[in-house]
């Protein structure tokens, strides 16, 4: 059967950006995000993030540094209680013109087909315009936190927390 599930950006939504993330040691979680993660998971949620990498693309980093990151991610939050059901991932630069990166839903669909989501009962959080775009695009209700303003089109809801975003979901 179907479960609905929460997707996350990675990057100024679920932990800090430096720009060109590549190192395990510059992760830094934003305020909050393992209690909302908990309490989503409590709900019957399913946990999955997908983030645009370009810093693969543009030579910054490479796949291995990215999968050191995403392994310290899976331990931090493992250590807080949490079990990540996925992680996607676009190492495309947005000149290469993929159907993976945000906005566009490749990657949203993969983890649609491979976790068996209810797309129709899901969220996507994000801070960026591109978060909110390719969740609309995939048929999901959307969050802005921590964001831009002024998206087109807007989120169906906006929060100033990962916290904040899970009190209005869970209320939803």
């Amino acid at each position: 059967m179907a479960r609905p599930a929460i997707l996350f950006d990675r990057d100024g939504t679920l932990i800090e950006d430096p720009g060109y993330l590549s190192r395990p040691e510059q992760v830094t979680w934003m305020d909050g995000t393992f209690d909302a993660l908990r309490q989503f998971a409590a709900a019957g949620y399913r946990l999955l993030i997908i983030t645009n990498q370009s810093g693969i693309g543009r030579g910054l980093y490479s796949e291995d540094d990215m999968a050191r990151v995403h392994a310290r991610l899976r331990d931090d939050l493992t250590k807080a209680g949490v079990t990540l059901d996925g992680i996607y991932h676009c190492p495309h630069t947005p000149e290469d013109g993929c159907a993976c990166r945000k906005p566009d839903i490749a990657l949203i669909a993969q983890a649609a087909a491979e976790h068996d989501l209810d797309l129709g009962r899901s969220w996507m959080i994000g801070d960026k315009c591109s978060d909110i775009a390719a969740g609309q695009a995939a048929g999901l209700r959307t969050v802005q936190v921590y964001g831009q303003a002024n998206c087109t089109p807007a989120p169906d809801l906006r929060s100033a927390s990962l916290t904040d975003a899970a009190t209005l979901i869970l209320k939803a």
